[in-house]
């Protein structure tokens, strides 16, 4: 059941002074409920907060990025502390030199902002830095420290502390900045958008309630060592995606591939895991952490590991569960005619045969099309012909005419 977020309203009438009675619709306007409702950018960012790892959510003026955060607060019970970095000076977030009784001593301490003190008295909460893009140069470089290590003069934020920050585009910021790319490197870059259904039930009174990810208390250990055989394997394959800073200034003021960055990426892979979150949540926070093309590899990577084993299918293919993604169904299958390449036998050859008709009984017939000619070069003289191939005869025969008829209309 939605869960109501409103006041009581208090009894008013004709008499009432009018802002009273003004207060009393405002009251009502703020009157709104909760209910849980699938929302993939949503989940992205509570996944990166309980991982503690700062957010930035780009969009456009208007979008519903304070709200969101508003939202989020209040659902994970933090309080919000808001500071529009574009209004403060560098010395807000490096802290102001107070100068104490002996300096030659004591040195001069840096004091922190007021609100930095009321976080660490809470020992809790959430950071707010809005307006990060129209922030200029001198203020980015006093937020690095903040970001990264979560001091503030002479302040360690404590770890019940998360931050969040927001920006727009420049080209729909006041006054904008591109950020510079050692605070850009420090951040998960999710891009915030609009849905059309999710604003509409919201003006109507009902938003989606945001909650922390449920992690799998027994599957933690295998969460850290799927990623960090997903980030492994993948550097290990192209060492040159460990460090790739952009050559254009709009894009080093966004997600982009360095050690940091990958070791934030193998955090929410372990999180996204553990939670059991769906590959969309996965494919915002990757590639929000170091960038759309090394994000991509990385989740081709992923897929690739769930791959079943070519031996495995082998073995046995009468109990063989193939994918149901035909990319993966078609990537197993390549790599089953793959293993008999590599080791060509008749029983295996058979095998895979009979991998190839559970593939056309279960999924689409054209995914065997390419498998099978691979598989039918590879018989040997004194190999016998299955007779299971009869059932891919048809599949391979239609499935050439399809490709000559359309190699003739395109001429």
């Amino acid at each position: 059941m939605p869960v109501s977020s409103s006041s009581v309203l208090p009894r008013i009438s004709a008499d009432d002074p009018q802002l009273d009675v003004a207060e009393a619709l405002l009251t009502l306007l703020r009157d709104a409920s909760t209910e849980p409702r699938p929302d993939i950018q949503l989940e992205a960012l509570t996944l990166a907060v309980a991982a503690d790892l700062p957010v930035l959510l780009w969009g456009e003026p208007g979008i519903g990025k304070t709200a969101a955060l508003t939202q989020l607060a209040e659902a994970l019970d933090l309080p919000l502390t808001t500071v529009i970095a574009s209004v403060h000076e560098p010395s807000d977030f490096s802290g102001l030199p107070i100068v104490g009784d002996d300096p030659a001593e004591q040195g001069v301490p840096m004091a922190p902002p007021d609100w930095a003190v009321r976080l660490v008295r809470a020992g809790r909460g959430l950071l707010f830095l809005d307006e990060l893009s129209t922030a200029p140069p001198a203020v980015q470089a006093a937020l690095l420290r903040l970001v990264l290590e979560r001091r503030i003069g002479a302040l360690r934020l404590p770890p019940g502390v998360r931050i969040v920050a927001a920006a727009n585009p420049r080209s729909s910021a006041a006054d904008g900045w591109e950020l510079s790319p050692p605070l850009a490197n420090r951040f998960v870059h999710l891009q915030w958008t609009h849905d059309h259904e999710v604003v509409v039930r919201g003006l109507g009174g009902t938003w989606p309630r945001a909650a922390l990810p449920r992690l799998d208390p027994h599957g933690l250990p295998e969460a850290v060592d799927f990623a960090r055989r997903a980030v492994c394997g993948l550097l290990t394959a192209r060492p040159a995606l460990v460090h790739r800073l952009p050559s254009s200034e709009t894009r080093r003021g966004g997600p982009w591939p360095s050690p940091r960055s990958w070791e934030m990426t193998l955090r929410l892979i372990a999180f996204a895991t553990a939670a059991g979150s769906s590959r969309d949540v996965l494919s915002l926070l990757v590639r929000g952490t170091v960038g759309d093309g090394p994000g991509l590899e990385l989740l081709a990577a992923v897929d690739r590991m769930d791959l079943p084993d070519p031996e495995d299918l082998l073995a046995d293919p009468a109990a063989a569960v193939l994918p149901e993604r035909g990319d993966l169904r078609q990537a197993a299958l390549d790599g089953v005619v793959a293993a008999v390449r590599a080791r060509p036998d008749k029983s295996r050859w058979d095998a895979a045969w009979e991998l190839l008709v559970r593939a056309v009984r279960t999924g689409a017939p054209d995914l065997v099309v390419v498998p099978a000619s691979t598989l039918a070069s590879l018989r040997r003289e004194d190999w016998d012909v299955p007779a299971s191939i009869e059932e891919l005869a048809g599949v391979v025969s239609l499935s050439r005419r399809a490709d000559e008829a359309a190699a003739r209309v395109a001429r």
